[in-house]
C-alpha cells in the first residue's frame, strides 16, 4: 500500500492564506508521501477556470514527478425531476474532465446528502434506482476517459456500510467502486470494523481518518452523529477509531492501493498530518 494526503487535510492554512492548493503538492512530497489526491478545485462554479486550475496543478505535479491519485468533489445525484437528475449528471461529467487533466486514474463523487418529505426522496432505498442510474452514467463516461469513479460512505444518507453495499449493487459496473473512509462510520453510529468488513471487497481507494466520539458534548466538535453523538477529527492513530484493525481487514480482503490521510482536527495542520504519517507507517509495518 502507498500513502497519500488529501489536499483537504491542509485546509487550515489553505483558509488562513498560509498555502495554496498548488503548495500542497510540494508540501506532501517534502513531508515524504508517494502521492497526493484533491477535493474541489479551485474555481468551483466555473468549469473552464477549474480545467485552468487543474492544468497548472499537474504541470507542478509533472515538474516534481508525484502523481495526483485521486479527485473529490460533492454530488447531489438524487433530484426530483429527470431534468434536474441530467444536469447533475452532466455536471459531474465535467468534474470527469478536469480529473482527467489532473491526471489522477479514480474520482470520487457524493451520493446525496439528505431525505425528503414526498415522492421518492423521502428514503435512501426509494431513491436508489434513481441514484444508480445517474451513478452508472457518470461512470460510463469515466471509463471512456480511463478514470474510474467511487462514492464514499459520506453525508449521513448513503453513509452505512450496508447502505454502500447496496449502492455498489445496484450500480453494478466495473469501473465504480466505493472510497472506504476507516473514520466515516461513527458519523452514523456504526462500528467500524464491521462497517470496514462489509465494503472491504469493493475498495479503490482509502481514507485514513481518525476521530473522536463523545456521548457528551466535549469543548469542540466537528459535528453529531445520527445517533446524537459527538465527533471531532484527531491524527490519524490518536483517536477512536481501531485504525490498524481496518486496515487489516482491507489488506486480508487484497486491497493494495493508495491509503490517503485525511486530517481535519484541532491541532497544526501540518503537526497534524506529520504525526499522522509516523503513526500510519508503523501501524502498517505492524500488521501481519
Amino acid at each position: 500500500m502507498k500513502l497519500s494526503v488529501s489536499s483537504y487535510s491542509f485546509s487550515q492554512y489553505i483558509r488562513a492564506g498560509k498555502m495554496t492548493q498548488l503548495d500542497c503538492i510540494a508540501k506532501a512530497k517534502e513531508m515524504g508521501f508517494d502521492s497526493i489526491e484533491y477535493i474541489e478545485i479551485d474555481g468551483v462554479g466555473d468549469l473552464e477556470k477549474q480545467k485552468e486550475n487543474a492544468a497548472r496543478l499537474r504541470e507542478e505535479a509533472d515538474r516534481l514527478s508525484f502523481p495526483i491519485t485521486n479527485y473529490s468533489i460533492g454530488a447531489n445525484l438524487y433530484k426530483d425531476t429527470a431534468e434536474e437528475r441530467k444536469a447533475e449528471v452532466d455536471r459531474l461529467k465535467g468534474q470527469l474532465d478536469v480529473a482527467k487533466i489532473l491526471g489522477a486514474k479514480i474520482m470520487r463523487h457524493d451520493v446525496c446528502y439528505s431525505v425528503g418529505k414526498v415522492g421518492a426522496g423521502r428514503s435512501f432505498d426509494l431513491m436508489l434506482p434513481y441514484l444508480a442510474d445517474s451513478i452508472r452514467q457518470v461512470t460510463e463516461y469515466g471509463e471512456s476517459l480511463g478514470i474510474k469513479t467511487c462514492s464514499e460512505n459520506h453525508g449521513f444518507v448513503a453513509q452505512d456500510s450496508d447502505r454502500m453495499e447496496r449502492l455498489f449493487n445496484a450500480v453494478n459496473h466495473e469501473n465504480y467502486g466505493l472510497l472506504v473512509d476507516i473514520g466515516n462510520f461513527i458519523c452514523v453510529d456504526e462500528n467500524p470494523i464491521t462497517a470496514v468488513s462489509r465494503v472491504a471487497p469493493y475498495a479503490i481507494h482509502v481514507h485514513a481518518k481518525d476521530m473522536l466520539v463523545r456521548s457528551e458534548k466535549p469543548a469542540t466538535f466537528i459535528g453529531m452523529t445520527r445517533g446524537c453523538n459527538y465527533f471531532a477529527g484527531t491524527v490519524i492513530g490518536e483517536g477512536d477509531i481501531p485504525v490498524k484493525q481496518c486496515l487489516a481487514v482491507l489488506k486480508r480482503a487484497g486491497y493494495d492501493g493508495n491509503i490517503s490521510i485525511e486530517f481535519e482536527g484541532a491541532d497544526d495542520c501540518i503537526e497534524g498530518i506529520s504525526r499522522g504519517l509516523t503513526n500510519l507507517r508503523s501501524i502498517l509495518a505492524g500488521l501481519d
